[in-house]
């Protein structure tokens, strides 16, 4: 699976951005899916993850409320809405996808889990 993230750019605090996560090669429908995030200096975090059925959505507490993950299955396409943005949110955004699994936040949540990876979208949020 090939991942190619786009929707990055720069936003004053407080406003919105759509980031896009296409897929190539494979289709989705059989992947879990997730969004992390990696600022300048810090470790890979995870920001949120959603199962094949867009039923299991999981947030880090630090963005829960103000960003939300969709799929769109047929478009071969991972979303990620975010609004509210604040300067600690400026990072490299990366989607990441994996087989489907059986698991709940601690799987979702942890880097390791997924086994591809698109190589991130710029988000920088000024004060």
């Amino acid at each position: 699976v090939q991942l190619q993230a786009s929707g990055g750019g720069v936003v004053q605090a407080g406003g919105s951005l759509r980031l896009s996560c296409v897929a190539e090669r494979r289709a989705l429908v059989s992947y879990t899916l997730g969004w992390f995030r990696q600022a300048p200096g810090k470790e890979r975090e995870f920001v949120a993850g959603i199962g094949w059925s867009h039923e299991d959505t999981y947030y880090a507490d630090v963005v829960k409320g103000r960003f939300t993950i969709s799929r769109d299955n047929d478009k071969n396409t991972l979303y990620l809405d975010m609004k509210s943005l604040q300067p600690d949110d400026t990072a490299v955004y990366l989607c990441a996808a994996t087989p489907v699994f059986s698991g709940g936040y601690d799987y979702y949540s942890v880097p390791a889990s997924y086994e591809y990876w698109g190589k991130g979208t710029l988000v920088t949020v000024s004060s």
